[in-house]
């Protein structure tokens, strides 16, 4: 049996630039980061005298025993990618809800390419990691989706990804003094708002506007190193962080009419009165999480406010997917 442990990624700034429909044209850049909530994956080879061939436990079961015949379309075509001949039994569990704005897909993806390599004895580097994720969700599954998510969720940690129009991307980690990392991560308050949704969905209707709205675009790509001037200048005070998230949200809001809607407005607007500087909405939009910029002051005023919501405190991480059982001849 192998188990891999991926995690899921807070994107800060430069969201939608990471898109080839615009990066491949404009070139693109993001600032995101990972942190302590995790995608696991298990896998094991299947004996031959089960009926089926594939076992695939997410929220749903399938027992089939064709690869072609999984409805679940990462685990088919990373199958498919990898030829896998053998039958195979595999297992999802997360920390936090799917489709939720913070890159869960491509994490189950890195951790199941992972996990997969692991089982053949082939060791992995973050690129093909990520690459291969990348080529697996956008090229064969067809996801109109960026390629943020799968660099996040392979290499780990808080980082500068800059997107290259010749599609190749670079990986700039953030040195921050560990002070001022832990003093950003006491800002930021995570909240839930119960809403699913399919980012691919909400990303067709950014795709399809982009041309409309270049100039916001070239803002969200500008915040990039606007963050990154604020996180490494001990002079300069946190609380421009969460103004920037703030400017960068009302930017976000205009690209499409599915990124909000009244219930994240009204949620948004009531964290602002409690005291939250800036916010946003993860992922494409349209529901998710919400992360908000708050002083350590103003967190409880700004919790009791989001009663309703489930606030989720985490910590940063550093590591990306990884094997955290190597066993391939079973358990």
């Amino acid at each position: 049996m192998i188990i891999t442990k991926t995690p899921y990624r807070i994107s800060f700034f430069g969201g939608g630039t990471d898109h080839p429909a615009w990066f491949k044209e404009n070139g693109g850049k993001v600032l995101a980061t990972t942190f302590d909530k995790y995608c696991y994956i298990s896998v094991r080879c299947l004996p031959q005298f089960f009926d089926h061939k594939f076992r695939v436990v997410y929220s749903a079961i399938e027992s089939v025993k064709t690869i072609d015949q999984i409805k679940h379309p990462s685990v088919r075509e990373t199958l498919n990618y990898f030829k896998i001949k053998k039958g195979l039994e595999i297992h999802h569990d997360g920390d936090l809800p799917a489709r939720s704005g913070l890159g869960s897909s491509s994490s189950f993806t890195v951790g199941l390419i992972n996990a997969l390599n692991a089982l053949k004895g082939v060791q992995n580097s973050k690129l093909d990691l990520a690459n291969s994720a990348i080529h697996i969700e956008q090229n064969l599954i067809n996801e109109c989706v960026g390629s943020q998510d799968q660099i996040s969720a392979a290499y780990g940690g808080m980082n500068e990804i800059i997107f290259n129009q010749d599609e190749s991307f670079s990986v700039n980690s953030m040195i921050l003094n560990q002070d001022r990392k832990n003093e950003l991560n006491d800002h930021l308050m995570l909240f839930y708002t119960g809403i699913s949704r399919f980012s691919s969905d909400i990303s067709k209707s950014h795709v399809s506007n982009m041309k409309n709205c270049t100039s916001q675009m070239y803002d969200l790509y500008s915040m990039v190193d606007e963050g990154i001037s604020i996180l490494g200048n001990s002079n300069t005070s946190l609380d421009e962080f969460g103004k920037l998230l703030h400017e960068s949200w009302e930017i976000k809001k205009s690209l499409s009419d599915k990124v909000s809607n009244l219930f994240i407005n009204e949620t948004y607007q009531a964290a602002r009165s409690a005291g939250a500087l800036g916010g946003k909405v993860l992922g494409a939009g349209g529901g998710g999480f919400v992360i908000f910029f708050v002083k350590p002051k103003d967190q409880k005023a700004v919790k009791a406010k989001l009663k309703n919501l489930v606030h989720v405190p985490f910590k940063f991480e550093n590591t990306g997917s990884k094997v955290v059982l190597y066993q391939p001849n079973g358990l």
